[in-house]
């Protein structure tokens, strides 16, 4: 897959599982784990990515003695969501063109 739609695809990922209640990487990762794998340094990369893109904010709280960060989506990062949702219908109307003579020769 191109590295630039697999990176684009991962940061929806991430905004969706914190889109409903903020979260952390451990659970954010437990999260997504029924749908793609995910490892804790890509995670936090694509985290650093979206908090310097301001779709989300990071607050920190102490939790059974340690720190954690959490995260929240800001409406910038909503407002990704709903951009992806769009891009893939179109995305899927180009997948229906290329693959129309696959299913004309079944």
């Amino acid at each position: 897959m191109d590295i630039q739609l697999k990176r684009g695809l991962l940061d929806v990922c991430v905004l969706t599982a914190i889109k409903n209640e903020d979260s952390y990487g451990y659970q954010i990762i437990k999260d997504m784990k029924p749908y793609m794998e995910m490892s804790e340094s890509t995670l936090y990369t694509i985290l650093k990515r979206l908090e310097l893109a301001e779709m989300l904010t990071v607050r920190t709280s102490e939790h059974g003695g340690r720190l954690r960060k959490y995260y929240h989506i800001t409406p910038a990062g909503l407002k990704r969501i709903e951009e992806f949702k769009e891009e893939w219908r179109e995305v899927m109307s180009i997948y229906q063109f290329v693959t129309k003579e696959d299913v004309q020769h079944e």
